[in-house]
């Protein structure tokens, strides 16, 4: 019996995970599919195109269908956000990516008059002003993420929050050096498919949903100083949470 484009997909996805083809491999383009599996043409572009939506493969129109090359990001949340990593000066990006390159693209630091919902979570009055950054994160080449920070503007307005470079150790070693050092974080996480314009920024392959990550930094008597929205590939990352019991 004819094999279905999913089951030739599940196929393939199987033999891409024992080894048989590794990253950047050529998968089987629709011919030799259409020999080994006894399938129509256009069955066989089907599963292709399954693992290209999946984010499995890539299609290189005139080439051919490979294995996506990307390795995932493993993204610790406590690692990262540990004081141990930004007080010594470090990025909490370096806890992601070691020594894999890391640029940052498209970067914006201004004053603006907060949003309703950020003024809500940073428990602002409804006309406070915040200082924003905003910035698109890549990883190998690759952008991986977009990321929009506010901070209230009375309080980081006069440091090097406001400046381009905020310096080593970045925003949260500012905020301890104004005495509002952040001790305690929340994160809310939710999976959605991505706006055609998220889709550009991030190159984001068809079918690929994005993560979205809401972070609250909280001084040590509970003070709001920092709300960060945050729009992952979802294809680029793997979530990594430890926490005790």
């Amino acid at each position: 019996m004819p094999e279905t484009a999913r089951q030739i997909a599940d196929d393939l996805r199987a033999r891409i995970e024992n080894g048989e083809f590794g990253p950047g491999a050529r998968l089987p383009g629709e011919p030799a599919l259409v020999r080994d599996y006894g399938v129509a043409k256009m069955t066989a572009g089907g599963a292709l195109k399954l693992l290209v939506a999946e984010g499995v493969a890539v299609s290189r129109p005139g080439s051919g269908t490979y294995v996506r090359e990307f390795k995932p990001i493993l993204r610790d949340a406590t690692k990262r956000l540990s004081r141990d990593q930004w007080a010594a000066g470090n990025s909490i990006w370096s806890a992601d990516v070691g020594e894999r390159p890391m640029t940052v693209a498209d970067l914006e630091v201004y004053e603006a008059e907060a949003p309703r919902w950020v003024a809500r979570v940073l428990e602002l009055d409804a006309e406070a002003r915040v200082i924003v950054r905003s910035r698109r994160f890549l990883v190998d080449g690759e952008p991986v993420q977009m990321a929009v920070s506010y901070l209230p503007a009375d309080l980081v307005r006069e440091s090097r929050i406001a400046e381009p470079d905020s310096g080593p150790g970045g925003t949260y070693k500012r905020l301890a050096e104004l005495g509002a050092e952040p001790v305690h974080f929340s994160e809310d996480l939710r999976a959605r498919m991505p706006s055609s314009e998220e889709s550009a920024a991030l190159a984001i392959l068809p079918g690929t949903p994005l993560v979205e990550i809401c972070r609250t930094a909280y001084t040590v008597d509970g003070k709001p100083v920092e709300v960060n929205r945050m729009l992952l590939d979802a294809g680029a990352y793997a979530l990594r949470y430890t926490f005790g019991s």
